[in-house]
């Protein structure tokens, strides 16, 4: 009977990563649309700067690869799950490095993605927050990769960590004018309902995923909090020196 209802909460806990490895793309295609992916079948505006392909063809191999890794898991292809997993350490350090050259270039010049009514050198807080976010969580999946438990559930945080960008370019006007309530309370409450969801089915709190999620929500009022201060507009326009373009 244990051993039953072990395997049945094995599968239960498998569907939370089935549901994010189809929901994860589907936000991410819904998001960039009309900016990124359908651009030329639109006739929207051309994109600001050759970075933004560069980042945005690396952004959607990293997405790719959640997805893969997540059914090679789910098929027991464990060996080419872990091959994979050395693949993404490169991936991810060229996200990092054209992650933070996009959000310098657009702070410095602007981008038809730029939220309205925040001044441009305030918000590269919240691209280069996310650079570090996605960096640490990264790191901890990478440091825990031989602990399953520990490692597939900060995957799982790191892939609701990168939903704002896309959320916030959901062309829903009423939804989009909430702002930074919008773009990241949403994923707030998907971390928290990963967060349950994973405590009903194993009958305790998983503290590793309990820190990955607390450092990301304070993350996020974190760049509000510094986005106007005079020391950062400071960093922000030494910054923007370093830009390519």
């Amino acid at each position: 009977m244990a051993v039953a209802e072990a395997a049945l909460t094995r599968i239960r806990e498998k569907r939370i990563y089935l549901i994010a490895a189809i929901l994860f793309p589907l936000v991410v295609l819904i998001g960039f649309g009309r900016t990124y992916y359908f651009k030329p079948f639109i006739g929207a505006p051309p994109l600001s700067s050759y970075l933004v392909h560069i980042h945005g063809a690396i952004m959607t191999a990293w997405v790719t690869l959640f997805v893969a890794q997540v059914f090679l898991v789910r098929t027991k292809n464990i060996r080419i799950h872990q091959r994979l997993g050395m693949f993404s350490i490169a991936l991810a350090s060229l996200a990092v490095i054209s992650g933070f050259f996009t959000a310098i270039a657009a702070a410095k010049n602007g981008a038809a993605s730029s939220p309205p009514g925040i001044p441009r050198l305030s918000f590269l807080t919240v691209p280069l927050v996310d650079l570090v976010t996605f960096s640490v969580l990264f790191a901890a999946a990478i440091y825990y990769r031989k602990k399953a438990a520990n490692h597939k559930r900060i995957m799982l945080v790191l892939a609701i960590s990168l939903l704002p960008p896309a959320i916030a370019r959901i062309p829903i006007e009423s939804l989009q004018a909430l702002g930074p309530l919008y773009f990241f309370g949403l994923p707030t409450l998907l971390c928290l309902v990963a967060l349950f969801y994973d405590r009903l089915q194993n009958g305790k709190f998983n503290r590793v995923m309990v820190y990955a999620i607390l450092f990301l929500i304070a993350s996020y009022p974190l760049r509000i909090m510094i986005w106007g201060t005079e020391t950062w507009l400071a960093v922000a326009n030494w910054l923007i020196t370093l830009s390519p373009v």
